[in-house]
């Protein structure tokens, strides 16, 4: 197609044709008609009017040629519309356009074409194009540079308040609250508050380089503060700064910043507020004059704009809060504790030696391997002993604490009635009864390494020496297997001469019988 502004454009310049026409690649005669129809149209003046296209200039010079190309006119309404849902582009617009096209068995318009229809539809109605800023995708925050003040009530000295700014792109409607300092506590609470504000999060988080949000930017690499990044994550966001020196990138921040610094900082100026709950509800009042304000520009306001265009593409608030949480790290020691607050709290031995991650809320106490979960504890406060879970602890730990004076008795009495008796016995020997607990074990163990019923017999022999037997007693009795020997189960004798100790009867004389 002859370029047929360009021709009238370099006409205008004092180009000559062969020049024209060497440049557009056309004939001199064509560029000589071209200049000749023109001038007698009233065309060949610079510039020529932006709304006029090269299909209306050509149809201004050559009237007789207009004819119904009969390819299908897209609807630009329809496709201004869908443009603002997310994910969807141009391309895959005039993809659905050339299928529609095809079913209706008609010529539908190529790309370049199809864009170039758009753009005309968007200059003529005025409408607001999407491409960049869809509704429901962005989310730019940003500190306000000027303060405000509030007054402590005690000693009337002024206390810092530090603005967060929050803005939507695509409606402008925002979002603002004060805090006595801008730690890493108070930007991830600021953005839990804006979110709770405008119902739902974005799709994109786009925040400055501060350091309380982001660690390290670079052109290779971006690595967040590990909250920032949490807090992300559960709201379904994807945290995305703004690139160093380029507050472009979050334009609308900065605009609202400045809009907010005149409407309501510069505006409560004069006020005295005694505590920042007093504050931020006068910074609410101002932040609801300021989202119904009226455009200057344009029909509706930020909180109109807000409503109708863009509160339905928000993302839902997930069912639980997000949770404030703090990070750090530390390397096991052989007594298995990480220290959290001056409170212990034990994780599984194994790890003994190895760095890992901490994480603490106000909740819960959770600790992390190569980003695997290894241990979790309720948090607990104030003075307290060491929190450790029984299956944190190697074996021989489990058996020391399981050890009582009720376990041990408990054992005896399974083996039998002398074990039980010796056990209390051994349990009652010591003024303090933990002292007693070595010899109690020693008994367990000789259970396994002879019989539970050797045990009760060996018990049984010892009771039968002594009422109060001790564990030597029993070793040796065991050692020396007399637990094995049958006792003499024979009457006793009957020898009335028994009664006077020992008699000599008359063989002891040598006197033979008795009778001799």
């Amino acid at each position: 197609m002859v370029n047929y502004r360009e021709i009238i454009r370099m006409r205008c310049l004092d180009h000559s044709k062969s020049q024209i026409a060497t440049s557009l690649r056309c004939s001199r005669n064509t560029v000589t008609e071209v200049c000749n129809l023109a001038e007698q149209k009233g065309l060949l003046t610079w510039p020529l009017s932006d709304e006029l296209t090269d299909t209306e200039i050509r149809n201004i010079l050559y009237p007789g040629r207009v004819v119904d190309s009969g390819r299908k006119m897209p609807d630009y309404a329809y496709v201004h519309k869908e443009l603002a849902k997310s994910g969807v582009t141009l391309t895959l617009l005039w993809s659905e356009y050339c299928e529609q096209c095809e079913a209706e068995k008609v010529i539908p318009y190529q790309y370049t074409q199809f864009c170039d229809h758009y753009k005309g539809f968007v200059y003529k109605t005025k409408a607001t194009m999407r491409i960049k800023r869809k509704p429901g995708e962005l989310l730019e925050v940003d500190w306000a540079g000027k303060t405000l003040t509030v007054t402590d009530q005690i000693t009337g000295e002024d206390i810092k308040a530090f603005v967060f700014v929050a803005s939507l792109p695509c409606s402008l409607y925002s979002y603002a609250e004060a805090f006595p300092s801008m730690v890493t506590e108070n930007w991830i609470t600021a953005h839990i508050h804006a979110y709770q504000f405008f119902g739902g999060s974005t799709r994109i988080l786009v925040p400055d380089n501060l350091k309380t949000g982001v660690i390290m930017h670079s052109r290779s690499e971006v690595v967040l503060n590990r909250i920032y990044q949490e807090m992300g994550e559960h709201y379904g966001t994807a945290v995305i700064p703004a690139r160093p020196g380029s507050p472009r990138d979050k334009s609308s921040a900065e605009g609202t910043v400045g809009v907010i610094s005149t409407w309501i900082i510069a505006a409560l100026r004069n006020r005295k507020f005694f505590s920042f709950h007093e504050l931020n509800l006068a910074i609410k009042e101002k932040l609801a004059e300021f989202n119904e304000k009226p455009f200057q520009k344009k029909n509706g306001s930020r909180l109109s704009a807000f409503e109708e265009e863009e509160q339905s593409y928000l993302l839902p608030l997930p069912a639980s809060t997000y949770e404030i949480a703090v990070w750090s790290t530390a390397t096991i020691q052989p007594d298995y504790l990480i220290p959290v607050d001056k409170i212990k709290y034990s994780v599984p031995y194994v790890f003994i030696g190895k760095e890992v991650d901490i994480r603490y809320s106000s909740k819960a106490i959770e600790v992390f391997f190569h980003n695997n979960r290894i241990a979790s504890h309720v948090r607990r406060f104030g003075i307290c002993d060491p929190v450790i879970l029984p299956e944190h602890m190697p074996e021989n730990h489990r058996q020391y604490l399981a050890y009582t004076s009720a376990n041990f008795i408990e054992w005896a009495a399974g083996i039998g009635k002398s074990t039980e008796i010796v056990m209390k016995v051994l349990l009652a020997a010591t003024k303090v009864e933990k002292q007693s607990y070595p010899s109690c074990k020693t008994l367990m163990k000789l259970a396994d390494r002879y019989s539970i019923e050797r045990i009760e017999d060996a018990c049984s022999r010892a009771l039968a020496y002594t009422p109060s037997p001790s564990l030597k007693n029993i070793q040796m009795i065991l050692k020396t297997r007399q637990d094995r020997v049958k006792p003499d189960k024979s009457p006793p004798a009957t020898n009335q001469s028994g009664r006077y100790g020992f008699t000599r009867g008359a063989a002891y004389f040598g006197r033979g019988d008795s009778n001799d």
